[in-house]
């Protein structure tokens, strides 16, 4: 077997049987535009355009399928010239691409939205199947004013009245959220590790600062061999990924983005939220005992101690806030924060303000972060509960933490800071609410948005990352200790706390408005105090880091 090198990596030589499966992949691509294109004309002539399953069998479906192939294979056949762009142009193809999905996620809202008002049901009907409802193709055309040019974009838009394939669509989207973000907050802490450090981090693939080093790993991991002990139990070492994967992808169902950017609004999607990420640990648990590894084993035995023991002050911690808001929905939580930064329910008075910091220490511990990251401690535990996975299965436990780290993160956003409105009140943006597209995409930017939900939560995950690079592990009687003597006690003095104020401060009184300007001002001071800080260590980086790394590899 020939051995690897870097250059192997660096420059890949693409083998000639691939190129030419690629240019046969680009000719099937070619040859299903043409049967896409004839099968247009015939559907045409037919008189089959306001059939919906005819233009999408027969049209969409061939026109899709030659797209990938061509695409596939184009990427394949200019790997070379391909590659070159991307080192030449990388930050602007990384840009690009960012703002490019928020647009396509906006595109897709509004094209639901513009469907389900024309259609006028939603939920469509139990008594509608899937090939035939109350909204027809043409109704679509006529409604996007051409006679005959949106054949196509009309067979596109008729699945959307049907609620089965606005979940598929959803669905889809949040798998595809949850992977890029995993794969970009992968990268993003080996880069906040690195620089904490003194070092670089990944600077070659990609070329602009190791963008690509976790779509590399991914790929190098999903070509691992699938590993499984040979006294391991089979089915429930196959299954333990999967149980850890499954509820923290199920948690986004009823988290927020968004007054109307929500999964399913539920009424208690608290309480299911909180419930999804505490199965997690199941798979956890799972993984550890069907590994036959004692290494595995006392990972999994310290992470049942510790999420059992900080599911609790986590839990009171929200009720503290809960009982200020007097709800347990999600969505009705963050309209409640909509009038700016004094009215975010982190500084409502001083129990929820500290009842903000004790949820964020108890969701370190829930997400197995440092310094309580005991399961997989790889100083005395090799990997902890992941020691005999690979591939693929141990991927899915990855991205699992960084999907609880997001969740935990939205919580803390919608329940305490502001959830996705700006600092700034919503009601100074009204007149640009009311406005058009580029009105409303300006009111999103500026006042309320997804936009705002996900950088308040990058923004707390960025804490969680500097925290596991700053402070060190403590050990596990010192973890149990913090939270059934420290934070136990803590959460229920704010809960206590919180009760007696809102049965003896009345809404809007002299005492309510002086703590919630108390509260706010110190909030704006530890803001300002981190901007600080950062802007200071940014423009002193160099003398800051001494004889270190500082300037970038060469080539990259």
């Amino acid at each position: 077997m020939q051995a690897i090198r870097g250059e192997d990596i660096l420059k890949p030589r693409w083998d000639p049987a691939l190129r030419s499966r690629a240019l046969r992949a680009v000719c099937r691509g070619c040859l299903g535009a043409l049967a896409g294109a004839a099968a247009g004309a015939a559907v045409a002539r037919l008189g089959l355009r306001g059939h919906p399953v005819a233009v999408l069998l027969l049209v969409v479906v061939p026109l899709g399928l030659a797209a990938l192939a061509a695409v596939a294979g184009g990427l394949i056949v200019l790997a070379g010239p391909i590659g070159r762009a991307l080192r030449r142009f990388a930050a602007p193809v990384f840009w690009g691409a960012v703002i490019a999905s928020v647009l396509l996620i906006w595109g897709v809202a509004e094209l639901m939205g513009f469907v389900g008002e024309l259609a006028r049901v939603d939920p469509v009907p139990e008594a509608v199947t899937a090939f035939g409802g109350p909204l027809t193709t043409g109704e679509l055309r006529e409604s996007l004013r051409g006679p005959g040019r949106f054949v196509l974009l009309s067979g596109l838009l008729w699945p959307l009245q049907f609620g089965v394939v606005r979940d598929l669509v959803v669905v889809a989207g949040v798998v595809a959220f949850v992977s890029v973000f995993a794969m970009f907050a992968i990268w993003w802490e080996r880069k906040v590790s690195a620089r904490i450090q003194s070092r670089l981090g990944p600077m070659r693939v990609g070329g602009w600062h190791g963008w690509a080093q976790s779509l590399a790993d991914g790929i190098k991991l999903l070509g691992k061999e699938d590993l499984i002990p040979a006294g391991a139990d089979r089915p429930l070492f196959c299954l333990a990924p999967y149980l850890a994967f499954v509820p923290a992808l199920c948690g986004f169902i009823a988290l927020p983005f968004g007054a109307y950017w929500v999964f399913r609004n539920l009424d208690v999607g608290l309480v299911f939220v909180l419930a999804m990420v505490g199965v997690e640990v199941i798979g956890v648990i799972l993984g550890g005992w069907a590994s036959n590894n004692k290494w595995s084993l006392y990972g999994a035995m310290r992470e049942a101690c510790q999420m059992v023991s900080y599911e609790i002050p986590m839990g009171m911690a929200l009720l503290v806030v809960v009982t200020a808001a007097g709800t347990l929905n999600l969505t009705e939580i963050g309209e409640l924060q909509k009038s700016g930064w004094a009215s975010w329910l982190a500084f409502r008075n001083p129990f929820t303000f500290v009842a903000c910091f004790l949820y964020f220490v108890a969701a370190l511990a829930s997400c197995k972060r440092a310094p309580f990251d005991l399961p997989e401690a790889e100083s005395e535990l090799v990997a902890g509960f992941m020691t005999e996975y690979s591939g693929f299965r141990w991927c899915l436990f990855f991205f699992a933490e960084y999907a609880a780290m997001f969740i935990v993160s939205g919580l803390a956003t919608t329940l305490f800071l502001g959830a996705w409105y700006s600092p700034l009140p919503v009601r100074w943006g009204a007149v640009l609410a009311e406005g058009g597209l580029l009105s409303r995409a300006v009111h999103g930017l500026v006042f309320c948005g997804p936009l705002w939900f996900v950088a308040k939560c990058i923004l707390l995950i960025y804490v969680q990352m500097w925290i596991r690079w700053t402070l060190p592990r403590v050990r596990i009687d010192q973890v149990l200790y913090a939270c059934v003597q420290v934070l136990l006690p803590l959460t229920m003095l704010a809960l206590l706390g919180q009760s007696l104020w809102e049965l003896l401060v009345p809404r809007g009184s002299a005492l309510g408005l002086a703590a919630n300007a108390i509260t706010s001002a110190i909030g704006a001071v530890l803001v300002m105090g981190a901007v600080g800080a950062a802007a200071y260590g940014r423009m002193n980086r160099r003398r800051l880091v001494g004889s270190l790394a500082v300037e970038h590899l060469p080539g990259a």
